[in-house]
């Protein structure tokens, strides 16, 4: 799988949970929309290439990465904006109930959008934060909504979806689930676990680039109970009619808004099919025993470093990310990052490890990603931490290259 990915030679790459790496048959998959769809077949192609039928053909395929079916997910617009048109249609499924519940470690996008949206309608939505162990007790009759992220995005600790979705049920609320953290990475059952409402971005895990596409998941028998608020002309029910008024579309298709991204769409479904040809029990085996011999090699080398682990030891409840918390995470990175720099002036050209900074500044997220990851990696990452573990300043790190072909060190 790891040959299916264009990554600089020497490179370790373990940040698919920000970017995804770029597939090898993406920049011909471009080029070709680009040169004889756009270039050759001009405005046919909304027809002849089937342009206008992308987002729901895409969203079919996504729906088999995340236990949906088909007509349940469409590919539009952006993470942020497809929240918006969920919880907008939730609160209205449940008119009288005026609170959102989620936990202060959600991702802060998707409580930004709940505020925003709590503040446009005026009827006196709250957002309610809690501990992830308070979730269930939060839920009272007062609960229009719980709306969490699959995957937590700090510690890569995974919710138990179909048990909180049934928390919420079994007090009258619905279920939103942002997946953007887990499609493409870890099992997901929507179906399974009676989900309400789910988005997801596609340039994480799904390799579709950066600023890719989102996807929507509605399940089928919510369909046409409430209208999404961002009337688009895509989603009217008869589009080449040109009828002044709207009239939402039935199915799924009522959640695009604008035309969508054409080129866009191709890099993210060359992505998505290159994830549709593999086990996915196969890889999740594989991102298990990255991540657990990740854990074990950086809590051996780096003992007495002040690194914690902050990612669960349950492999059940881990994802294809680990993270480990220091009180000066983000000054050690930085360093990190100048050692690696000035690497980079040497005409040497010594293999390169990136990691980004820090997202908190007591915490560092390594993705161990699925798809692109590979064992040996994991050793030569493991080596450079031991070395910025091991600084003596708090500003500065030594970041330790190990060029290929890589041997294990034979220091204890």
């Amino acid at each position: 799988m790891r040959a299916q990915f264009l990554l600089p030679q020497g490179v370790i790459y373990l940040d698919g949970n920000s970017l995804g790496a770029l597939p090898r048959g993406t920049p011909a998959r471009v080029a070709r929309v680009v040169e004889q769809e756009w270039g050759g077949d001009l405005i046919t192609s909304w027809n002849r290439h089937g342009w206008i039928q992308t987002p729901q053909r895409i969203g079919d395929k996504i729906a088999r990465l995340i236990g949906a079916g088909p007509g349940e997910v469409v590919v539009a617009e952006s993470t942020s904006i497809n929240l918006f048109k969920v919880l907008a249609v939730a609160l209205k499924m449940r008119p009288g109930r005026h609170v959102i519940v989620s936990e202060a470690e959600n991702f802060p996008t998707d409580l930004y959008m709940a505020e925003g949206l709590a503040e446009l309608l005026g009827q006196g939505h709250t957002l309610r934060l809690v501990e992830s162990s308070q979730l269930a007790q939060a839920l009272g009759s007062d609960v229009a909504v719980l709306m969490l992220t699959h995957v937590k995005f700090r510690t890569g600790a995974l919710h138990d979806m179909a048990a909180l979705t049934a928390s919420a049920h079994a007090a009258g609320a619905l279920a939103i689930w942002d997946l953007a953290h887990s499609a493409g990475a870890v099992p997901v059952d929507l179906t399974g676990a009676q989900a309400d409402f789910a988005i997801g971005c596609g340039y994480k895990y799904l390799n579709g680039g950066p600023g890719a596409p989102a996807f929507v998941y509605a399940a089928t028998r919510h369909h046409g109970l409430a209208a999404q608020p961002l009337y688009g002309w895509l989603g009217h029910d008869s589009p080449f009619e040109f009828e002044p008024g709207y009239r939402p579309a039935g199915g799924i298709r009522q959640y695009i808004v604008s035309s969508p991204s054409i080129i866009a769409m191709a890099a993210l479904e060359e992505g998505i099919d290159l994830m549709l040809r593999a086990d996915p029990a196969v890889l999740r085996a594989k991102s298990l025993a990255l991540t657990e011999n990740f854990i074990q090699l950086v809590e051996a080398r780096c003992a007495g470093h002040r690194l914690a682990l902050a990612t669960t030891r349950e492999p059940a409840r881990r994802s294809s990310q680990v993270s480990f918390a220091h009180p000066h995470a983000y000054a050690v990175m930085q360093g990190a990052d100048r050692a690696r720099r000035r690497r980079r002036l040497s005409r040497a050209r010594p293999a390169a490890l990136r990691l980004h900074a820090a997202l908190h500044p007591a915490c560092r997220r390594v993705g161990c990603g699925r798809d692109s990851a590979r064992g040996a990696g994991i050793w030569r990452v493991e080596a450079a931490r031991t070395d910025i573990g091991r600084s003596r300043r708090r500003s500065h790190a030594r970041l330790q290259l190990f060029p290929e072909p890589w041997q294990a060190p034979t220091r204890p």
